[in-house]
């Protein structure tokens, strides 16, 4: 039987605060892009405890991106997708045009690293969009940075440039295992999610670091 995780609205909440000071201190975030459905949540939550002192908000993009896989009709567990298909992107309207991405630092936002196959996609197709923005207009390249709120030990699908690694760009606020995380926003019943919640934390059994 898989194991499931369930996270609450608070764990989500305590998860931004604990990590936004990293983040500040390795990255300082000038835009952040939130991936859909999951990043949505977070990214907001995030965006309040990396706000500093006399700035204003960190404005939030969002793209969505669906992962499709054919499963058995009689599946009941979670599987992820293979295939990344975009179902949104960003909103030029609102940024003006691409070139005002170029060189800035940019935080990507999602609620878990499962298979890195998402993750891998939103970063190489990031680039590329502001690389060619960037030969348009010309300044520096753009920074971009990760954070999740999970991050599954286990072999990945996809990968990250390795110098998101080297040089604190990559942030996960827990390290699980290879569990199936319930989070609150999917939950039909949410005082039965909490109550499953509450009940995880005082048997102890959490699974992560």
């Amino acid at each position: 039987m898989v194991e499931k995780i369930f996270v609450t609205y608070n764990d989500v909440h305590k998860l931004c605060q604990e990590a936004a000071p990293k983040i500040v201190e390795d990255f300082k975030p000038q835009l952040m892009i939130a991936i859909g459905g999951g990043g949505y949540v977070p990214a907001r939550i995030l965006r309040s405890f990396l706000k500093q002192p006399g700035s204003p908000n960190i404005p939030i993009q969002a793209i969505g991106l669906s992962l499709y896989e054919t499963l058995p009709n009689d599946s009941v567990v979670e599987e992820p997708g293979t295939k990344v298909t975009r179902t949104q992107w960003l909103d030029l309207s609102s940024l003006g045009e691409m070139g005002n991405l170029v060189g800035k630092r940019v935080l990507i936002v999602d609620e878990v690293d499962d298979t890195r196959t998402t993750l891998e996609y939103a970063v190489k197709e990031l680039e590329k969009d502001v690389e060619i923005a960037r030969q348009k207009f010309g300044g520096e390249k753009t920074e971009f940075s990760i954070f999740v709120l999970h991050n599954k030990d286990k072999t990945k699908k996809g990968t990250l440039p390795h110098d998101m690694f080297e040089k604190g760009r990559y942030h996960a606020a827990r390290t699980v295992g290879d569990v199936w995380i319930c989070y609150p926003w999917e939950a039909v019943d949410i005082d039965e999610h909490d109550r499953l919640g509450a009940e995880q934390k005082t048997s102890g059994n959490v699974n992560a670091k």
